[in-house]
C-alpha cells in the first residue's frame, strides 16, 4: 500500500470527527509506558488495536464494554485459547466482527491492516513488541499513530500496576483503574505480611508448563511464573538450570531435586495443555486428567505426589492481572501453616462482581489428595 493511500485510510469519518470536536475542551491525556516512552493522547481512545487479543481481558478490568472499543486486534486469544474466546463473545457478540491484524510470529503485523481500522492507538505487549518487530511503533508513529506497550507477562510483579493505570488512562477511566489498583495492592499486601520473616525457608517446587500436552518436562526458567512463584513463597527448580523464561528439564532432574511441591498448568493453548482448566470446566474432570498426566510421565515416584502436594492451575494467569488470585493459590500450597486463611475464591468472586465485565467462570485450581492415584 502506497503511502498516499496509507494516509487517506486514516482519514477519520464524520461521526468520529463530531466526538472529537465536543471532546476538544478535555485535557491531553500524557502518559509514560512502561518502556519509559512518554506518550500523549488528545482523549481517551474509542479506537484501540490490540496487538495481543488476549489483553482484552484485562481491559474487561476496567471497562463495562471493551470490545466495544477494539477496532482490531492478533488471534492469539482464538487460536491458542478457544474457551476464553468463547466466553468473550459469549459476553460481546460482535467480538467476531473485529478485524484480526496478526496471526503470530509466522505472518507478523499488517501494517496496512492496522491502518484501515483508523486506530487512536495501538497496544503492544513486550512480547508482541519482541514478535513483531521493535521498529512498529516507530512506523505507526509517521502515519500519526500512537502506541504504548503494557506488561503482565515478562515482569508481572513490577509491571502489572503501572500497565493498569496506563490503561485507566487511556480509556479515561482512571477512578476505575485506582480502584483496581487497591484491591490488587490490598490482596499482595495480605499474602506478604502472611510471608514475613520467610526468610529462606522456601519449597522447592516444581511447576510442570502446559503438563500432558507436550513432553516431560517443559518449565518456566527465569521470568514471568517465577517471580510469581518467589513472590507467593516458593522456590522454582525450573529457574535453578533454565536461562530463559521457559525451557525443558528432564523427569530425572525432577525426581533428583524432588521438589516439594508439584504444580502442573492446563488450559487449551493450541493443543498444548493437556489437562482442562478454565471456562465451563468441572473439577472433576480437571483432577482425572491430572491424575492421568501424572502416570503417563511417571510422575507418581515423588513424594509429593504420595502425600498429597500434587495441583494443577490455569496457565492463563501468567499473563493477566488476574494473577492476584492464582498468587493467593500458590501461597496457599506452599505454606498452609500460613496462609490457609487466604481465600483465592473469594477473591475471584470479587474480581467477578466487582470489576471484571467478562466473569472468569469453572475450574482455573484443582488439588489432589493423598491416595488419589
Amino acid at each position: 500500500m502506497k503511502r498516499r493511500a496509507l494516509l487517506g485510510a486514516l482519514a477519520l469519518p464524520a461521526a468520529l470527527l463530531g466526538t472529537a470536536g465536543r471532546a476538544g475542551a478535555q485535557a491531553p491525556i500524557r502518559v509514560t509506558d512502561i518502556l519509559g516512552r512518554e506518550v500523549t493522547l488528545p482523549r481517551p481512545a474509542r479506537r484501540i488495536v490490540l496487538t495481543q487479543a488476549r489483553h482484552v481481558l484485562a481491559m474487561a478490568l476496567l471497562h463495562p464494554d471493551p470490545v466495544s472499543l477494539v477496532v482490531g486486534w492478533g488471534d492469539d486469544l482464538r487460536r491458542m485459547n478457544p474457551p476464553d474466546y468463547a466466553t468473550v463473545r459469549a459476553r460481546f457478540p460482535q467480538a467476531d466482527a473485529v478485524p484480526v491484524i496478526s496471526r503470530g510470529q509466522a505472518e507478523g503485523l499488517s501494517l496496512e491492516a492496522i491502518i484501515a481500522t483508523r486506530p487512536e492507538l495501538v497496544v503492544f505487549s513486550m512480547g508482541s513488541l519482541r514478535v513483531l518487530g521493535e521498529s512498529m511503533p516507530d512506523r505507526l508513529a509517521a502515519f500519526g499513530i500512537p502506541t504504548v506497550v503494557i506488561d503482565f507477562f515478562n515482569d508481572p510483579m513490577t509491571t502489572t500496576r503501572p500497565s493498569m493505570r496506563l490503561l485507566g488512562q487511556v480509556l479515561g477511566v482512571p477512578e476505575r483503574a485506582a480502584a483496581f489498583d487497591a484491591f490488587y495492592a490490598g490482596h499482595l499486601a495480605a499474602i506478604t505480611a502472611r510471608l514475613e520473616g520467610l526468610g529462606e525457608a522456601r519449597p522447592t517446587v516444581f511447576i510442570h508448563a502446559h503438563a500432558g500436552g507436550t513432553p516431560c518436562c517443559s518449565s518456566p526458567g527465569k521470568g514471568a511464573y517465577d517471580s510469581m512463584i518467589t513472590f507467593a513463597g516458593g522456590h522454582n527448580i525450573g529457574a535453578d538450570l533454565l536461562p530463559g523464561s521457559v525451557g525443558d528439564v528432564s523427569l530425572e532432574y525432577v525426581i533428583a531435586r524432588n521438589p516439594r511441591v508439584y504444580v502442573a498448568t492446563g488450559g487449551p493453548y493450541a493443543g498444548r495443555g493437556g489437562i482442562p482448566l478454565g471456562p465451563d470446566v468441572a473439577p472433576e474432570a480437571a483432577a482425572q486428567e491430572l491424575a492421568a498426566v501424572i502416570r503417563r510421565n511417571r510422575l507418581d515416584v515423588l513424594p509429593a505426589v504420595r502425600e498429597g502436594r500434587v495441583h494443577a492451575i490455569w496457565h492463563g494467569f501468567n499473563d493477566t492481572p488476574a494473577h492476584v488470585v492464582m498468587l493467593e493459590v500458590l501461597a496457599r500450597w506452599f505454606h498452609p501453616d500460613r496462609c490457609a486463611d487466604l481465600d483465592p475464591a473469594a477473591t475471584m468472586a470479587a474480581l467477578n462482581a466487582q470489576f471484571l465485565a467478562i466473569p472468569m467462570q469453572g475450574a482455573h485450581w484443582i488439588d489432589l489428595p493423598p491416595g488419589a492415584l
